[in-house]
């Protein structure tokens, strides 16, 4: 088994990687205490892991909150529909909330926490290999709004990060692949060893190597780990996490809550933040190339949808959690392994972007 911390003070917490984490009911039991369970996880989850999870804590007597699932609903509306079930089983403060599921139950699992009589503890299980690179650990916790995706939400950590290896194994093949678009981010951003590692073995990734890909996902989880232990907040260099999301949280926006995956929608962000780079003379087209190679190596889409113009775009990214002074930021790749975070980028860049 894999270990690492996320080093922040009085809220710093553990991330296990292993497999059959969930049946270990000794590490689960020891971050439960005398606490209250309760399952949060959705209708596809459910028929998989949910038993498992239950027959590993059956001495704590958890109670189960299922949702639907897809990105649609993580909105107020099942923010407000959990918040109920936890009043009409008289959870108190010793209640702990375990999000077993995706980024949407984690994200939504983790606010609710946040704000549940001012706050109890949760744990993260994330199922997805999105949400065990990328957004299970940080506790960056929120809802969707009709007019901005991850608007509504708080800073929130979690107890602890359990990463089974062994969920993966039922993952869909197109949620893998949305997952390894925030993977081969975090090669962009911070690690040009894991970019090449990515290209160099992406057969084996694919196929889910059992030591290559846990040994993948630990470094994803050691660079996030590193970047929020330093700026947990977003108020300078965890904004670098977010190559891609500015055209892709438009995409996600314009085309309607769960059309794309979310790692679709980075993917191609990414494509487009690179060809802006190299606009600026800061990549080279054949580093591009390489960048949309990999994707197209893990089946990543490249292309921003064609029914979305220059002035979709637009609209959406000036309602970015990024922006300052009513300027909209972009994180660009200046070389592979390091970007910046810019605010300079005119109307007349984009046009010429989008006819590229």
């Amino acid at each position: 088994m894999l270990e690492l911390n996320v080093e922040l003070g009085e809220r710093s917490y553990p991330i296990f990687i292993g497999d059959n984490l969930l049946r270990d009911s000794e590490r689960l039991g020891s971050f439960l205490g005398q606490n209250r369970p309760v399952i949060v996880t959705n209708e596809t989850i459910a028929p998989l892991y949910l038993d498992i999870l239950i027959n590993t804590l059956h001495e704590h007597q958890p109670l189960v909150f299922v949702m639907p699932d897809g990105e649609q609903f993580k909105t107020l509306q099942w923010f407000e529909r959990l918040n109920a079930f936890l009043l009409e089983h008289h959870c108190g403060r010793d209640t702990c909330l375990l999000a077993l599921g995706g980024g949407v139950i984690g994200d939504l699992t983790g606010f609710v926490a946040a704000c549940y009589q001012r706050g109890i503890d949760f744990i993260q299980i994330p199922t997805t290999l999105l949400s065990q690179v990328d957004s299970s650990v940080g506790g960056k916790t929120a809802v969707n709004h009709p007019l901005g995706k991850n608007m509504i939400g708080a800073f929130y950590q979690p107890q602890a990060v359990f990463i089974d290896n062994r969920v993966l194994n039922t993952l869909p093949s197109k949620e893998f692949a949305a997952g390894m678009a925030e993977v081969v981010k975090y090669g962009l951003i911070y690690d040009a060893d894991l970019f090449a590692r990515l290209e160099q073995h992406s057969d084996e990734i694919k196929a889910q190597h059992p030591q290559l890909l846990p040994q993948v996902i630990h470094r994803c989880c050691e660079i996030k780990a590193q970047i929020v232990a330093q700026d947990e907040k977003e108020a300078g260099l965890r904004a670098l996490l977010n190559l891609g999301h500015t055209f892709g949280h438009a995409i996600e926006a314009h085309m309607g809550y769960g059309q794309w995956l979310h790692g679709e929608a980075v993917a191609a962000g990414m494509v487009l933040a690179a060809k802006l780079a190299v606009m600026r003379g800061w990549l080279s087209e054949q580093e591009l190339t390489r960048i949309v190679t990999l994707l197209v190596n893990y089946d990543l889409p490249t292309s921003a949808p064609e029914q979305m113009s220059c002035q979709d775009f637009i609209a959406h990214m000036r309602k970015d959690k990024k922006n300052k002074a009513g300027r909209i930021r972009f994180i660009l790749p200046t070389a592979f392994g390091r970007c910046e975070l810019i605010d300079d980028v005119s109307e007349a860049e984009l046009d010429t972007l989008f006819s590229r």
